[in-house]
């Protein structure tokens, strides 16, 4: 009696065990599935593209930071709105400091490299003049070249080439913003696994007790590996709008949250990608910074003629016209260098004027849900399948292990022979 009742409880756990191991298949199909769409980051195997795998997010960076380009500067913010925020008047008050201190430096070094005997004998109300003389001409300078950068932002900085080349050569940081944005939607996906593993793994059991031909424990496993990651991804992006019955809406997961979604995506884009820090290294070294070097050049140089026009004629009969223009040219340049460090300072200005976090995270928010789903989703959205394919593959694979190791005698029934 002990025995038969040891021998119907072994049995009971075996066929108790199906809904547990398909919620298991379940959940570790589908976050599988998850990291295969953001790891390696870089292709591993031995030929491209069959024999390896690179994570569907490094390996689309091209098209994925492309559309989010798109949405960004299309729908959210531009060059001239953020450049408009800009107030030159403000930023020459900003670095009025530091470009004291640049201007003095540069006078000192240029005088003397052209005038090393002439300029520290000179008499020192005339130093002090020529050093008055450019720091009050300084902040009109800086204004002149604001107002001459907001006139023409297109043609000195270009919004989408920064972005594109930032996340295209960061794939860690693209897979951050789309990880990090969608994070809710990823644990959902896994456990949603388990649910609905579970689910099908009390059909499968129902099933078991009546019918037991070899091929059904795999066909269940493939068919759980599939439909979870094909119901996960369904509920997470359907319906967009919402459905109401009765006291309860239903609408995706995705669309439920685009208020905190948006409130993520906009602070990852603004701290890690449309910082003042990259936008200032993308104007100062960027494709067209020769075009604002050049701006400067010609400001700084006007203001020299400005400055020194009284000393003019005695400095043409000291050393000669072309001596005075290799002098200018040379202050135009030691001004271009230090131009770099001096638009360092106007990081925290700018970040606050520029106001790109606010301005992404409130016209994210009033996005339509299909223009809100173009963010995320239409990128990898062609290599769905894939994930669910090896969900699918998985899901089959562990059917066969339960086949082989939980019901071994139906396996033995039918395999006997071979195995």
């Amino acid at each position: 009696m002990t025995a038969d009742w040891l021998h119907l409880s072994a049995e009971t756990w075996r066929y108790l065990s199906l809904p547990v191991i398909s919620a298991l298949v379940g959940y570790v199909t589908n976050v599988v599935a998850i990291r295969m769409m953001f790891h390696p980051i870089e292709f591993r195997g031995v030929a491209r593209p069959w024999l390896g795998w690179q994570g569907i997010v490094p390996r689309k960076a091209s098209k994925m930071t492309g559309i989010a380009v798109d949405t960004i500067t299309e729908s959210l913010i531009t060059e001239a709105e953020m450049f408009g925020r800009l107030d030159p008047r403000e930023v020459a008050t900003e670095i009025e400091g530091p470009l004291m201190v640049m201007v003095d430096d540069v006078i000192e070094t240029v005088m003397r490299r052209h005038y090393p005997t002439l300029w520290p004998a000179a008499p020192e109300t005339l130093r002090r003049a020529v050093h008055a003389r450019l720091r009050a001409a300084a902040p009109r300078v800086v204004t002149r070249v604001m107002h001459e950068i907001r006139a023409n932002i297109r043609y000195l900085f270009d919004l989408k080439s920064m972005i594109t080349r930032l996340l295209v050569r960061e794939k860690t940081l693209l897979n951050r913003v789309f990880k990090e944005t969608g994070r809710d939607e990823f644990i959902f996906i896994g456990r949603s696994g388990a649910y609905f593993g579970f689910a099908f793994g009390l059909v499968q059991m129902a099933l078991w007790v009546f019918f037991q031909p070899w091929w059904l424990l795999p066909l269940f496993g493939l068919i759980v590996g599939w439909a979870t990651n094909w119901l996960a991804l369904k509920m997470i992006f359907n319906p967009k709008n919402g459905i109401q019955i009765g006291r309860w809406r239903l609408q995706g997961l995705f669309f439920r949250r685009q208020n905190e979604v948006a409130a993520d995506y906009g602070a990852l884009v603004a701290d890690h990608v449309i910082t003042p820090e990259h936008i200032l290294d993308e104007i100062t070294h960027g494709p067209y910074a020769d075009k604002l070097m050049a701006m400067v050049r010609r400001e700084v140089g006007a203001t020299v003629d400005d400055t020194l026009r009284v000393a003019r004629p005695l400095m043409n009969w000291t050393l000669g016209e072309h001596e005075y223009q290799r002098l200018r040219r040379d202050a135009e340049q030691e001004v271009v260098a230090r131009m770099p460090a001096l638009l360092e300072r106007l990081t925290g200005y700018a970040k606050q004027r520029m106001a790109v976090r606010e301005t992404l995270i409130e016209r994210l928010q009033s996005l339509t849900p299909a223009q809100f789903e173009s963010m995320l989703r239409p990128a990898f959205e062609e290599d769905e399948w894939i994930l669910i394919a090896v969900g699918a593959a998985l899901g089959f694979a562990a059917g066969w292990i339960q086949l082989v190791f939980v019901f071994s005698s139906v396996f033995e029934q039918h395999f006997g022979a071979l195995w």
